[in-house]
């Protein structure tokens, strides 16, 4: 174990920032067709080379005058012009405006010679024969030199200076660039930015993945890359690289030498596996090996030497940028927009992004004190004035944290609260400061815990931003009873007492999921416990799980013997998948000859099934909550429980069912072995 890279003195989040500040990431300008260049940034100044616009234009359609031919003319005493011609944009004029004459003119159009403002066509009226040669134009008001008249350079002369360097383009300053006449910009650079994901253990999306041998898609590359898009930097993915010091050297020097900054992630932590930093410390300088942040302690900032020329034969002597993330991907994309977004949009010559920062109470107590800056991903929920306490409006915050090693933890959360190396609790109610991923965030209308459904997942695509988290029945109901989410759905026997208002529900029928044609032949739960079969269950929070124990708990009283004797009999009792088709999964793949799950699934994924029964779910919302318009919007679907009148439009949900039946109703038709709650019917 000599060779193991150990944490000792962890850098602070300052001096990671000054670390990274002190890499060079510029790229050298270059010029991009106009079409392309939204976004981008000018390297240089842009001077108008022309007038704009060019010649002396009618701002309006009417007649083109010699002002003093106007004067004193009013509605009661007109002044009487003979018509000449017409003058119409796009064509020079073949017409001049002489002592007592005018000209029909377009707007846009060039002003004719003699002529120095334009009077409205609403002002005019025409006397005469009505024919260019003969007719006369009467004018009712008087004009002054220079009305209705844009003349040449009025927007923006030759010579002036049109752009600076740092503007960032948007339509507006292209339509600008498009009047000059320019196709091509000097713009700033886009770092080129080399993103590695290494480890054995990755295949790219879109591959046969191999759990067995611990295979997983490898989800930082393309995240990392789109962040690299997103602050302004070009991406160029590379293959993954495997836990093997010549594969990763060559790897990585390869990206310095084609890239402005290399990102890795993954062996970067304590491990004797882990060979970047060694890499690093061979190929180039290592200025950086951990910072005290949660998530995301085993960072590497450093600098790769370059081999001279890069794939396109161009000088790249010198020295690369090098930033090693963690592997598991939450941490990864949190040290990411921390510390690695920013020095990339200041090399890209980008604006910082517009930052939102919400106020907000802890919905409930966090405890920590691992003596780390905690950056903690957090949901936020907005609460109407009939769910807020004492009049504060505040939103609901609450962690939403599954792990460095969860990806659904960054999405599931609107963004992420600082907690300071020093603070070892946040109490409920206690005021927080949350930095919104964007200024675009919309928190949910509606936050709903417990057990996942095929029915539930339906019935929330009915509503309006909904969120909800599959935390299981009976973390559901704590979860409810603690106040913070809007609904929880329970599944099968509960064994707490929540003060919540029943919305409605529906039965499915659950057993045993077993290959298609069940060749083992199984009829019940007692070959579980009698044969040698392998079975995949469920996880205790779970309501198919405590279906599936009451039934033990039968068949142990019809034995009269141990509920926990007859488990331990069950070859994988204690061998649990989290979400209800993970079951099916492990049969299907010849892993378990039966699993714990419901019909509707086995029929969907086509397996045999072996019925032990039929579960209650329930949708109960707390009672504080009942009035919200989106939890009546829910009980609206339901099509039953506390507001089953109200409308589900004017709740705010989607469109009803195109047969006029309760959505639930439509959802459970489609659905093999569910049906309606007896008590819940409408």
């Amino acid at each position: 174990m000599s060779d193991r890279k150990e944490f000792r003195d962890l850098a602070t989040p300052a001096a990671a920032h000054e670390a990274i500040a002190s890499l060079d990431l510029s790229p050298a300008p270059e010029t991009v067709p106009l079409r392309e260049a939204r976004g981008r940034v000018l390297a240089e100044r842009v001077d108008a080379a022309i007038d704009v616009p060019g010649f002396d234009r009618a701002s309006m359609d009417g007649y083109a005058v010699r002002a003093r031919d106007t004067f004193g003319a009013d509605e009661a005493d007109p002044a009487e012009l003979d018509l000449v011609g017409a003058v119409h944009a796009g064509a020079a004029p073949d017409v001049a405006v002489e002592p007592g004459t005018c000209a029909e003119i377009s707007t846009g159009a060039v002003m004719p010679d003699g002529a120095d403002a334009v009077v409205m066509v609403e002002r005019t009226d025409e006397i005469g024969a009505g024919d260019s040669e003969s007719s006369r134009i009467a004018v009712r008001t008087s004009v002054a030199p220079g009305d209705h008249v844009m003349t040449a350079g009025t927007d923006i002369a030759a010579g002036a200076r049109a752009l600076g360097p740092g503007t960032r383009l948007t339509p507006r300053e292209i339509g600008l660039l498009s009047a000059l006449g320019v196709d091509e910009v000097p713009v700033q650079g886009r770092p080129r930015v080399g993103v590695v994901s290494t480890g054995d253990e990755l295949v790219r999306p879109g591959e046969e993945l191999d759990p067995e041998r611990g295979e997983i898609y490898d989800v930082n590359s393309t995240t990392i890359a789109a962040g690299v898009e997103e602050a302004g930097g070009e991406p160029v993915l590379y293959p993954h690289a495997g836990d093997d010091y010549d594969e990763m050297e060559r790897l990585l020097r390869r990206a310095a030498d084609e890239c402005d900054l290399v990102l890795s992630s993954g062996s970067t932590s304590a491990s004797a596996v882990d060979v970047i930093y060694r890499v690093i410390e061979a190929r180039g300088e290592l200025l950086l090996h951990g910072v005290a942040v949660k998530p995301g302690k085993p960072m590497l900032v450093g600098r790769l030497d370059r081999g001279g020329n890069d794939a396109t034969g161009g000088d790249r002597a010198g020295e690369s940028a090098y930033i090693g993330l963690p592997g598991y991907p939450v941490s990864a994309l949190t040290i990411f927009r921390t510390f690695v977004a920013p020095a990339i949009r200041e090399a890209a010559g980008q604006p910082e992004p517009a930052t939102a920062t919400v106020e907000g109470r802890m919905g409930v107590g966090e405890r920590y004190g691992e003596g780390r800056l905690r950056l903690m991903p957090v949901g936020l929920l907005d609460l109407d004035e009939a769910a807020t306490e004492g009049g504060d409006d505040r939103p609901l915050v609450y962690p939403v944290d599954k792990g460095s090693g969860a990806t659904t933890s960054l999405v599931e959360a609107d963004g992420v609260v600082a907690v300071d190396p020093d603070t070892e609790y946040l109490d409920v109610g206690e005021s927080v400061s949350v930095d919104l991923f964007s200024p675009d965030v919309r928190p949910p209308t509606l936050l709903g815990v417990g057990e996942d459904d095929p029915a539930l997942n339906r019935l929330l695509d009915r509503l309006a931003n909904p969120r909800y988290l599959d935390v299981g029945s009976r973390e559901g109901l704590r979860r409810l009873r603690d106040g913070v989410p809007d609904v929880a759905v329970t599944a099968g026997p509960t064994d707490r007492d929540v003060d919540a208002a029943e919305l409605g529900g529906w039965s499915r029928e659950w057993g045993l999921v077993v290959p298609d044609g069940n060749p083992e032949g199984v009829g019940g739960l007692a070959d579980l416990v009698d044969r040698d079969l392998r079975f995949r269950n469920r996880p205790t929070v779970s309501g198919l799980r405590r279906s599936l124990d009451a039934a033990l708990d039968d068949l142990a009283g019809e034995r009269d013997a141990d509920r926990r004797a007859l488990a331990e009999r069950i070859d994988g009792y204690e061998r649990t998948a989290k979400a209800f088709e993970s079951p099916i999964r492990a049969v299907v793949a010849g892993d378990a000859d039966a699993g714990l799950g419901l019909r509707e699934t086995a029929d969907r994924i086509g397996c045999g099934f072996v019925p032990l029964g039929e579960q209650s779910v329930v949708v109960r919302a707390a009672s504080d909550r009942v009035d919200r318009r989106p939890v009546a919007a829910l009980a609206a679907e339901l099509g039953g429980g506390a507001d089953a009148d109200i409308d589900a439009e004017e709740a705010g949900a989607a469109d009803s069912a195109s047969d006029g039946r309760p959505d639930l109703d439509a959802i459970l038709a489609d659905l093999p072995g569910y049906s309606r709650n007896s008590r819940n019917e409408p």
